[in-house]
C-alpha cells in the first residue's frame, strides 16, 4: 500500500483507508506492507509491516518523491525475493511512477481519489500535471478504484475508462464522551462544528462567513489547519473578525475528543466539494451529527435527500444554522437518519472485503478495467 503518509492514520482520508483496510487484510492472513513517511511508530502496526522512507518536504514534490523511493524499495525487494503480489497505489498523482511496478510485473490498482486538479492550491502547471496524471493512471493501472459514483462518472465520460466502486467506511459512534466535551468547555447540542483542512475547495471561508451573518446564539467551533495554506488561513480568520462566537481550535489529534465534538454538535457544517466520498462527512454521519453540506454531487450522493441539508452560499448557510437552532429536534432527527444511512451503506468490513476480492482477482490476473465494468 503506497502513496500516502502511512499509518497510524494521523492526517486524512487516504491514511484512514489504509489503516482500516490494511488491518483487516492482515487479520485475514494476508501479508500487508505500508510505505510511510514522517514520524516512526515501529516496524509493525495492527499486523501491517511498516517501511519508512523520506520525502522532499515541498508541496509540489512531497507525495511523488516519497512514492518514487517506495517504488525503488519495492524494486529491490522484488529482486531479492518474491516481492508483492499486488500494489494498491493511492492518488492518481503517483501515476508517472507506475511503470516501475509494471516492469516488476506487479499488478496495480490505483485509487484515483477526487478531482485534484480542481483544488485551488495548484497553479496552472499543477493543474495540468494532475490532468495528465489522470490519463496516465488510466493507461498504466490494471484497475482503477473510485470511492464515489460521481468519480466513476467522471472517468467514464472523460476517458471512457471503467472503475471499481469501493467507498470508504464510516465509524459508527455509540455515544458522546460528555466528559471530554466538558473538559473542552462544550456541552452536547451547544455548538456548531466545522472540521476541515484549510483549503478553498473545502469552503471553510463560506462556513465562517455564513455563520457570522447568522443570528445564531450557539458558538461555531472550527477544527483544522493545513500546511502551505497561510494565506487562506489568514483570509478565513479575517472573515471571522472579532466575532466572539467563533473559536478556532486548530488541529485536534485526540481522536476521542474529535469524536465527542462530532457527536455533540448541533450541526456539522461540511464544505468539501472536490474529493469524492469524504471521510470527515462519514465520521460526522456515524456520530449522528446533523449535517449542513455544500451542495455538490458527491455530498448529495453520500447523504441522500433526507439525511442532510444543503447550502450553496453563505446566505443559505446562515439561514440553515438559524433553522437548526429554532428546531433542534428536527436537526437531531436528521442526524439519526444520517447515522442509519452510514451504518447501512458505509461499512469498513464490506470495504475491506471488496479490496480483498479485487487484490485476489488481480493476483490471479483475472481483472482488467474492462472486466470491472459490472462492479
Amino acid at each position: 500500500m503506497v502513496g500516502t503518509r502511512g499509518v497510524p492514520a494521523r492526517y486524512g482520508g487516504f491514511e484512514t483507508a489504509v489503516e482500516e483496510i490494511g488491518k483487516r487484510l492482515a487479520a485475514a492472513g494476508h501479508e500487508v506492507t505500508v510505505y510511510c513517511r514522517g514520524e516512526r511508530y515501529g516496524d509493525e502496526y495492527l499486523g501491517m509491516r511498516l517501511v519508512y522512507l523520506p520525502a522532499i518536504e515541498k508541496k509540489v514534490a512531497e507525495t511523488l518523491s516519497h512514492t518514487g523511493l517506495s517504488m525503488m524499495h519495492a524494486f529491490r525487494e522484488k529482486i531479492g525475493r518474491d516481492g508483492a503480489d499486488v500494489a494498491l497505489v493511492f492518488n492518481a498523482a503517483n501515476a508517472p511512477l507506475l511503470p516501475v511496478l509494471r516492469t516488476l510485473r506487479i499488478p496495480v490498482a490505483t485509487h484515483v481519489d477526487g478531482l485534484e486538479w480542481k483544488r485551488t492550491k495548484w497553479s496552472g502547471a499543477g493543474k495540468r500535471y494532475y490532468r495528465a496524471a489522470e490519463a496516465l493512471a488510466v493507461r498504466w493501472s490494471d484497475a482503477l478504484i473510485a470511492d464515489a459514483r460521481g468519480i466513476q462518472d467522471y472517468y467514464r465520460e472523460r476517458f471512457d475508462a471503467d472503475t471499481v466502486f469501493i467507498p470508504y467506511g464510516a465509524p459508527i459512534l455509540d455515544g458522546t464522551d460528555t466528559a471530554k466535551l466538558a473538559e473542552a468547555g462544550y456541552e452536547p447540542g451547544g455548538y456548531h462544528l466545522v472540521v476541515a483542512r484549510f483549503e478553498p475547495e473545502n469552503h471553510v471561508h463560506v462556513a465562517v462567513d455564513g455563520y457570522r451573518r447568522s443570528r445564531a446564539a450557539k458558538p461555531l467551533v472550527v477544527v483544522g489547519s493545513a500546511p502551505y495554506a497561510d494565506e487562506y488561513t489568514a483570509t478565513v480568520k479575517e472573515l471571522a473578525g472579532e466575532d466572539p462566537r467563533i473559536t478556532f481550535l486548530g488541529g485536534v489529534w485526540d481522536q476521542d475528543l474529535l469524536d465527542a465534538l462530532y457527536a455533540g454538535a448541533l450541526t456539522y457544517v461540511h464544505g468539501h466539494s472536490v474529493g469524492g466520498t469524504n471521510p470527515s462527512l462519514l465520521r460526522a454521519m456515524g456520530a449522528g451529527a446533523s449535517v449542513l453540506a455544500y451542495d455538490v454531487t458527491f455530498n448529495r450522493e453520500v447523504l441522500g435527500e433526507e439525511a442532510g441539508r444543503f447550502f450553496a452560499d453563505a446566505g443559505e448557510l446562515a439561514a440553515a444554522v438559524e433553522a437548526a437552532e429554532a428546531a433542534p429536534g428536527e436537526a437531531a432527527e436528521r442526524g439519526q437518519l444520517a447515522r442509519k444511512r452510514a451504518a447501512e451503506r458505509y461499512v469498513w468490513d464490506d470495504v475491506a472485503a471488496a479490496y480483498e476480492r479485487l487484490c485476489l482477482d488481480l493476483a490471479a490476473r483475472r481483472t482488467s478495467r474492462r472486466a470491472a465494468r459490472s462492479r
